[in-house]
C-alpha cells in the first residue's frame, strides 16, 4: 500500500492503518530501534510505541514521507527508552558507541537557554554537513543519526572499516574546528 493511502487511513481513524504500517515498515523500524537499544524486547516496545504515537499524531500531522516520520518517532522513543534504562552507565549499543565518539565535539550539559543553544548548534552542524562531500556526509549520518555499525557502513560504501573510522575521525575533528570557529565552546 502506498504511504499516502496509509496516512489517509490514519486520518480516517481506521485501525487498518496500523496493520498496513506494521506490514510495510516493521523491519525498518526494528533496525532503527535495535541500533539504539540492542535488546529485542526493548525494540519491540519502541516499535509498538511508534505505532501508538503515529495513531495519536495523525491527525493533525500529515507526513509527506511516512518512512522518515515513523523512523524519527522510533528513534526518539528508542533514545528515551535507552536513557530511562541506562541512567547510570552506558551499555554496548551502537547508540552508546556513537555518542562516545562524538563526546569531544559536543558537550551535553544542561544550561539555561539550552533549547536555543541546541537549535543554533543544530543549524551550525547542518551547515558543516552540507559542505562535506556526499560520501562523507552519508557515512557521518549513517553512524551518528542511524547508528549503523561500522562494518555495515563500510560494506555499503565499498570501504574498509579502517577507512570508515579514519573518515569519521577526520570529520569529527573538522566538525569540532568548525563549531569552535562558529563560537561554540566545546
Amino acid at each position: 500500500m502506498e504511504d499516502a493511502a496509509i496516512v489517509r487511513l490514519y486520518w480516517q481513524r481506521d485501525e487498518a492503518a496500523i496493520r498496513e504500517t506494521r506490514e510495510k515498515y516493521s523491519a525498518y523500524l526494528r533496525k532503527i530501534a535495535w541500533q539504539i537499544l540492542a535488546n529485542h524486547e526493548d525494540c519491540e516496545e519502541s516499535v509498538n510505541d511508534t505505532y501508538f504515537r503515529a495513531w495519536n499524531s495523525m491527525p493533525p500531522q500529515k507526513p509527506g514521507i511516512l518512512s522518515i516520520y515513523l523512523g524519527k518517532l522510533t528513534r526518539q522513543l528508542s533514545i528515551d527508552l535507552y536513557r530511562r534504562k541506562t541512567r547510570v552507565k552506558r551499555g554496548g549499543s551502537e547508540y552508546a558507541l556513537s555518542l562516545t565518539e562524538l563526546e569531544d565535539c559536543v558537550s551535553g550539559g544542561d544550561t539555561t537557554g539550552e533549547e536555543l543553544d541546541l537549535r543554533l548548534l543544530g543549524a551550525a552542524m547542518e551547515r558543516y554537513l552540507q559542505g562535506l562531500p556526499a560520501d562523507t556526509r552519508t557515512v557521518f549520518l549513517r553512524r551518528y543519526w542511524f547508528m549503523d555499525p561500522l562494518r555495515e557502513i563500510a560494506a555499503s560504501h565499498g570501504f574498509t572499516e579502517s577507512k570508515v573510522k579514519s573518515l569519521l575521525y577526520r570529520t569529527r575533528q573538522g566538525l569540532r574546528e568548525y563549531l569552535e570557529q562558529e563560537g561554540f565552546s566545546l
